[in-house]
């Protein structure tokens, strides 16, 4: 990232990397949230889902390949101004720990910076995310179909039980998304720093972008899983399964399937965040680039 582009092109760059993230990972987060939320077996029944490959397999056969894109609306929809916020978040953040244009940061102060970010994405974040999970579990194969689409599930929700609702779960968000957002940044900058020498190739320079951006990727949910399980639990449960909130979806989950659960889902995401993340980033780096072309000033 260029140390001297401003928050603004960072908004920009940043919505457009977000659109590039949605579009090559969407199909994986769907086999996530499926994992994530399936019912556990009665006893001896099988389970919904054996892994990654059998929910891939078994979504194909019952919905087709656009079983897999499910709940895409909701956070192609809110993914521009997500990434956005949060690539104009880091921007901001590393502009306030500068004491001048030409500080080089160290790892702390990036992930300082990138954790800064965090915070900014949450008021769009958390009803995004509970409106794509509740898309996404829908025909599943545990779930009957209720929403026929993205504003239709924001309607309902609303209607159910207003803004609280649509917000619900937006304490684990924060708390997936300002660590695993400090993470995701430092380690961005941290591996392409590495592979770049001064004189570096364009071509390159490029490859040392999808590397550090998939890296990034890994980086962010090696961090962020276990929060993402619990809301992912908390934002897809009916009314009153968990009257205390996340306590008590942490509690059941340790309870009654151990700690590993909070990694549920977790090859699915493993395999979704290097392409994605790699995506997301070129598409910033060019965007970036494009603006610096177009719009030197900015």
């Amino acid at each position: 990232m260029s140390e001297k582009s401003s928050p603004v092109k960072y908004f920009i760059s940043g919505g457009f990397g977000g659109v590039c993230t949605v579009l090559s990972g969407h199909p994986m987060d769907t086999i996530k949230v499926r994992l994530q939320t399936m019912p556990l077996p009665k006893a001896g029944e099988a389970p919904l889902f054996t892994g990654t490959w059998d929910c891939f397999k078994k979504t194909i056969q019952k919905e087709g390949f656009r079983g897999l894109y499910k709940g895409m609306s909701a956070p192609l929809t809110g993914v521009a101004p997500i990434f956005a916020i949060s690539f104009f978040g880091f921007g901001l953040g590393k502009k306030l720990i500068k004491s001048d244009d030409d500080q080089v940061l160290s790892k702390p102060e990036l992930f300082v910076a990138g954790a800064f970010s965090g915070i900014f994405t949450t008021s769009i974040m958390a009803p995004g995310e509970r409106i794509k999970c509740l898309l996404q579990i829908q025909q599943g194969g545990h779930v009957p179909q209720k929403y026929s689409g993205m504003v239709d599930c924001a309607r309902q929700l609303y209607a159910e039980g207003g803004m609280r609702s649509i917000y619900k779960g937006s304490v684990a968000t924060i708390l997936r998304d300002v660590p695993a957002s400090g993470m995701y940044f430092m380690t961005y900058e941290w591996v392409k720093e590495a592979l770049v020498p001064d004189d570096a190739s364009a071509k390159l320079k490029m490859a040392a972008t999808i590397v550090a951006g998939g890296c990034a990727g890994i980086a962010n949910w090696l961090v962020g899983m276990p929060a993402d399980v619990l809301k992912s639990r908390l934002q897809t449960a009916p009314e009153g399964t968990y009257p205390n909130g996340l306590k008590d979806v942490f509690k059941q989950l340790i309870e009654k399937e151990g700690p590993t659960a909070l990694y549920k889902g977790v090859t699915p995401v493993m395999i979704r965040a290097f392409p994605a993340n790699a995506a997301c980033f070129v598409g910033f780096e060019l965007a970036v680039k494009f603006l610096d072309w177009v719009a030197p000033s900015l």
